[in-house]
């Protein structure tokens, strides 16, 4: 579990929830203690399902890589729900429930922020909704399977019409396990503009980065905890600065708290214009190491939820 998450006699203290192995593959791990440290903020990392952590003894517990929650979100959001009730969670309790399932897309496509058209099936609907969706996507092309619950891009596939029939097993058997099944279509700009991803903290845009095309053609890939990814620092465009702030707003308003972190990411539509794939406030990486100012910027937002400033 890395350093005694249990002392009470050094606070403030921040600890920062992970998963089993989870730390040590986190990439953002180092740099953000590291940041926290020289800001004069004890912190340290804890396994978000150790029955021995004892939570409540810390200010401030910030959600990082729990990326082993997908196929227990319930266990989760309890855990949650509990430490959010015995001492500061970020992000909160209410934007982790919401945010932990990607049916959130459909709150801010209704809010007419632009988003990947996205389709839903689960227990319960018609018979021929999933056969019938994947029909459609695959006439115009590629397209993409995957739960609404999920990280790492675990049970995620990219298809086409030479392997619909592989698409329609896998969200088959999303369903049959009781969860739902998402459908996307696959914007071509992927390949060669890939995705990108804006960090903000506090509600303050801190930096932007790019990551290559990150599934294969052929469908269902099997990546372990989490998929490896091509991570590269970008330039945020002025169009995309705008659909992120607006996106981070209106989350910020819907739940009437402003998210300690978000990362929006983003893809170019046919047109040129972004468009949201995903508004993650849960776990995300922050990709510090593209940006060398970021995980001070990352520690000034952690001391200021601590209230106090950073570094006094």
């Amino acid at each position: 579990m890395g350093p005694d998450a249990n002392r009470n006699d050094r606070f403030p203290h921040v600890l920062l929830a992970t998963a089993r192995q989870a730390w040590e593959l986190d990439e953002d791990a180092q740099a953000l203690t590291q940041a926290l440290e020289a800001a004069g903020i004890p912190s340290a990392p804890a396994v978000w399902d150790d029955p021995e952590v004892d939570w409540s003894a810390s200010e401030l517990v910030v959600v990082r890589s729990t990326w082993d929650y997908a196929r227990r979100r319930d266990q989760f959001l309890q855990w949650a729900s509990s430490v959010d009730a015995s001492t500061q969670l970020a992000n909160p309790y209410p934007l982790i429930e919401w945010n932990t399932d990607k049916r959130y897309l459909h709150d801010l496509a209704e809010a007419g922020l632009p988003v990947v058209a996205t389709s839903f099936a689960s227990r319960g609907d018609p018979p021929d909704l999933t056969s019938t969706l994947i029909e459609s996507l695959a006439d115009g092309g590629e397209f993409v399977v995957k739960p609404s619950v999920s990280a790492g891009s675990k049970d995620t596939g990219r298809f086409d019409s030479s392997n619909a029939t592989d698409a329609l097993h896998l969200a088959r058997r999303i369903i049959d396990e009781g969860r739902t099944a998402m459908f996307q279509p696959y914007l071509g700009s992927v390949d060669h503009v890939g995705e990108t991803g804006l960090v903000f903290f506090e509600g303050r845009f801190s930096h932007a980065f790019r990551k290559a095309a990150l599934l294969a053609p052929g469908g269902e890939a099997d990546h372990g905890l989490f998929a490896l990814e091509r991570i590269d620092p970008a330039i945020a465009t002025r169009d995309q600065l705008e659909l992120a702030r607006q996106v981070v707003q209106w989350s910020t308003g819907r739940f009437s708290t402003e998210p300690l972190y978000a990362r929006v990411d983003l893809l170019e539509a046919d047109g040129g214009a972004p468009v949201l794939l995903e508004l993650e406030l849960t776990e995300p990486s922050w990709f510090l190491g593209t940006d060398p100012e970021s995980p001070a910027r990352a520690a000034a937002a952690i001391g200021s939820r601590l209230g106090r400033t950073a570094g006094a």
